[in-house]
Parts: structure tokens; sequence; C-alpha cells
């Protein structure tokens, strides 16, 4: 699936949430959608969050 195509269901379902939910079920989903959007990226292996959680060293 191309990136437009999946653009354009993530604004359709936003469009819909916003319509029928209001406010709040809109920024629902917009969260939810970018949470599954990172964990995606991390298990495809596009995203690698280790250097914003490792340590730094003390000098």
């Amino acid at each position: 699936m191309s990136a437009a195509t999946v653009g354009l269901m993530a604004g359709m379902a936003l469009g819909f949430a916003a319509f029928f939910g209001g406010f709040w079920a809109f920024l629902l989903v917009a969260v939810l959608g970018a949470v599954g959007l990172v964990v995606g990226r991390m298990l495809q292996g596009d995203l690698d969050l280790s250097e914003l959680v490792r340590s730094r060293d003390r000098r």
C-alpha cells in the first residue's frame, strides 16, 4: 500500500471521528494513530529509539 493511500485512510478516519464523535474522539484517534505509527516503525526496523533512552556518561 502506498503512503498516499495510508494517508488518505488516516485522514478519513480522523474526519469520521471528528464528525461523529466530536473533538475528543478526533483527538483520541489522532493519538492512537501516532502511537500505532511509532510501534509499526519500530517493529519494521525504520525507527530506533535506543538513542533516546540510552543513559549518558557522566564526566
